[in-house]
């Protein structure tokens, strides 16, 4: 501490200021230090801090220097000078006094300014008291704190690593929790390794950062000296604190890994259920040696991923036998069908988190029926478990049946309802049959509780088609309620069919309409082609989650390559209109020459002719008469009339003398063939006439 030039002589009257008893009995010195003389007076006791005597002490304060260091004067001298410039009344400091056996002790010192009335500093008394025992506590207690933040990290690290993996359904998920860039950082690890324990050999199966892993040691036998096959056979983690004993305890591997400048590593065991499952080892090239706390942290998050492991492998295991089990009640394959492209998709449940649960009762079927007619199913039995799939392969066996015996499409309904009705079950389903016959369009269709089918048209529209619909399946029978309406609509050549469960169409937060108008408007946007169209269409369910499967069934009717003049005609003809009924005839008998049937003009006239008569006299409404010209075996031209009626035509005796009774004979005498259709509420009557072609 430099000394201070004197501006006067005389000293102040009540100086050196008098110490207190008090300080004395607390190991405090004192000091008065007067700045005009530049003199610096101490007590005994702080003569004994400074490690003085009395006689070794001028009372100038340069005298100290002896027991101050240099840097230490220098430190307080400017210490002070700011405090006096600041104008502040007191300061304080810690510094260092090397005593007579030359080790260093800590002292604290704390000086109180005076000033006179014109704010001049005069006077300087304070204290000084040794600090070593206090600031060595300070330091204890730091690194107590600093031990017990540590703790707190590591307890952090095993919280977000446990955070993380809980997310991590796969065993690749966990594999990109771990090796990914904050994987490898909450880790503290340079290098990664993970491997498999697979038939009595340890598969790797990550490595991070990615290139990382030793050529070779892809697969390795787990009595190999290798320090993972070590952890596996132990049971144990094997931490290596230094280079030099890798290269002592696993001189095959160390070699390899010279470059990575590795220092120490840890391998551990990863255990489930007390057996090993795979190692994963953390390779460290900034540190040597572990602690014991960081060795349990160590071993806590290789509990973790383990169970992260064997958590992951059960739900894939689980998930690969639902799934099969799935396929199985699925149709292996859907058959081809002349005049229509098909496509189905089927997107299994995420399962809401319930693991091994991916599996649902929606199903799809296509069925070649009689008469180049094709069955379209597609359904949801209630449930998302084995019973539901178990329960949905017999049902969709049943309904296949029964459409494949002739059976109309209500009357497959109405007996799947009561198959289930009967099966030792409580489940029901909701199913949609639509059958159709691709060479004219018609599509009957029954609903049993299902959403309603779509509608794309050529240009790429979409809408919705109200189906009138019944019970579910099993409900129906329940309550003995077994009617099922036939809706009938035209596919025209180019229109799509869409058939599908509610997994495609229900959304949170969204009722069952605004979820349709979606799917409509999801389709209008969507590809032309009807398989790149579902694959669309499933992977909108994909990016949207959600704990319900999704079946999904498309048919598109085709356009014919070579397109004839004509195609469709219709007519409305209403009792007591005879004028309707002459535009019928015209428009049969233009339809039958330019469509090239002139050499059955006859036939197709009369039996149109009758089957419209047979309408407007024996029902009380009216008659829509349809001609349509078919492609497919042998072109083909076709005449429909369609009643409000359900009451089916029957063939009479008309006898000798009778002036009715022969109008289905005459039918069957003249037609290729005929036959009648359920539509709606009512019925057709259909026969088609083989057109030969001219050369």
């Amino acid at each position: 501490m430099a000394d201070r030039a004197a501006s006067a002589l005389s000293l102040p009257q009540d100086w050196p200021a008098h110490p207190d008893p008090i300080l004395a009995l607390n190991r405090m010195g004192s000091f008065d230090w007067d700045l005009d003389t530049g003199l610096f007076s101490m007590d005994a006791q702080a003569h004994e801090i400074f490690d003085l005597r009395p006689d070794e002490y001028d009372g100038h304060p340069e005298t100290l220097s002896v027991r101050v260091p240099a840097a230490e004067s220098h430190r307080l001298d400017l210490l002070v000078a700011q405090a006096i410039k600041d104008g502040r009344e007191n300061y304080g400091a810690y510094f260092r006094v090397r005593r007579r056996d030359g080790t260093l002790r800590w002292t604290h010192t704390q000086g109180y300014i005076r000033r006179d009335e014109t704010g001049r500093p005069r006077r300087i008394i304070g204290i000084v008291r040794d600090a070593t025992d206090e600031l060595s506590e300070r330091v204890v207690r730091k690194d107590v704190s600093a031990q017990a933040a540590a703790r707190r990290d590591q307890t952090n690290v095993v919280q977000i690593a446990t955070a993380a993996l809980a997310h991590a359904r796969t065993v690749q998920d966990v594999i990109d929790v771990v090796t990914d860039a904050q994987g490898l950082t909450l880790l503290g690890s340079t290098s990664l390794v993970l491997g498999l324990v697979e038939a009595g050999r340890i598969r790797l199966v990550a490595e991070g950062p990615a290139g990382t892993y030793v050529p070779g040691t892809r697969i390795t036998r787990i009595d190999e000296p290798y320090p993972m096959g070590e952890a596996v056979r132990t049971l144990s983690p094997c931490f290596i604190e230094s280079a030099d004993e890798f290269s002592e305890r696993f001189p095959i591997l160390w070699p390899h890994i010279t470059d990575m400048h590795i220092t120490s590593a840890a391998y551990l065991p990863l255990i489930a259920q007390a057996r090993p499952i795979g190692a994963m080892g953390l390779l460290y090239n900034d540190r040597s040696g572990f602690s014991p706390e960081e060795r349990n942290v160590l071993v806590a998050l290789g509990s973790s991923i383990a169970q992260s492991l064997q958590r992951a492998m059960l739900y894939e295991q689980e998930k690969d036998l639902a799934q099969g089990l799935q396929q199985a009640m699925l149709p292996r394959t859907i058959p081809s069908v002349r005049g229509a492209d098909v496509a189905v998709r089927y997107r299994a449940a995420t399962a809401g988190g319930t693991l091994g649960r991916d599996i649902g009762g929606d199903w799809y079927d296509l069925i070649p029926l009689p008469g180049g007619r094709v069955g379209a199913v597609i359904g949801d039995v209630q449930g998302h478990d084995t019973h539901a799939a178990a329960v949905m392969g017999q049902l969709r066996i049943v309904l296949r049946a029964y459409a494949a015996e002739g059976h109309t499409p209500a009357t497959v309904m109405a007996r799947a309802s009561v198959f289930l009705h009967e099966l030792d079950t409580d489940r029901f389903a909701t199913c949609l049959y639509a059958e159709a016959d691709l060479s004219t369009g018609v599509v009957q269709v029954v609903r049993a509780g299902h959403i309603d089918p779509l509608v794309r048209h050529a240009d790429g529209s979409c809408h919705r088609i109200p189906v009138e619909g019944g019970l579910p399946l099993g409900l129906s029978a329940e309550f003995g309620r077994l009617e099922y309406p036939v809706s009938t609509l035209e596919l025209d050549p180019g229109h799509t069919l869409l058939l599908c469960t509610d997994g495609l169409v229900e959304q949170p937060g969204s009722d069952l309409d605004d979820g349709l108008e979606a799917l409509a408007n999801l389709i209008t946007k969507g590809p032309d082609e009807v398989r790149d169209l579902a694959t669309r269409l499933i992977e909108v369910a994909e990016e949207r989650g959600g704990d319900d499967d999704v079946a999904l069934l498309l048919l598109r009717r085709r356009v014919p390559e070579a397109p004839r003049p004509g195609g469709r005609l219709q007519q409305h003809v209403a009792p007591g209109d005879p004028e309707a009924l002459i535009q019928a005839r015209h428009m049969i008998c233009a339809a039958v020459r330019s469509w090239g049937a002139r050499d059955r003009a006859d036939e197709i006239e009369l039996v149109a002719d009758e089957l419209i008569t047979n309408v407007l006299m024996h029902t009380e409404g009216s008659a829509i008469v349809t001609l349509r010209a078919l492609e497919g075996s042998g072109r083909r031209l076709r005449v429909e009339v369609e009643d409000s009626s359900s009451a089916l035509p029957r063939r009479r005796d008309a006898g000798e003398d009778g002036v009715s009774g022969r109008g289905l004979l005459l039918v069957d005498r003249l037609a290729d063939v005929w036959g009648v259709e359920a539509r709606g509420g009512g019925k057709c009557v259909w026969c088609e006439f083989l057109v030969h072609e001219h050369t």
